[in-house]
């Protein structure tokens, strides 16, 4: 028998993950999903701060970093797109 108790204990055919952790795992995906939506909304320049300098500091920091916050945001919704794709199949298999 090859890798003992531990191949048995851990089997997930014999012990499928519960309903609660891929609730947990989808409200997780979720909420990366929604710091990628606005990591690059940001970059586009599409969110706005609150008090004028606080706006100030914001514009400048977004014209200096907003090519890579552009691709991360992108890069991070999709990701987690398909993570929740994969979640509700789950949820429903």
């Amino acid at each position: 028998m090859i890798g003992g108790w531990a191949a048995e204990k851990y089997d997930i055919r014999s012990n499928p993950p519960s309903m609660d952790s891929s609730i947990v795992g989808l409200v997780i995906h979720l909420i990366f999903l929604a710091i990628g939506v606005y990591l690059y909304l940001f970059s586009r320049g599409l969110v706005q701060a609150g008090t004028p300098e606080t706006r100030a500091r914001a514009e400048s920091f977004r014209q200096e970093n907003a090519t890579w916050m552009r691709y991360l945001g992108l890069a991070l919704a999709a990701v987690m797109l398909l993570n929740l794709l994969f979640d509700v199949q789950a949820l429903f298999a």
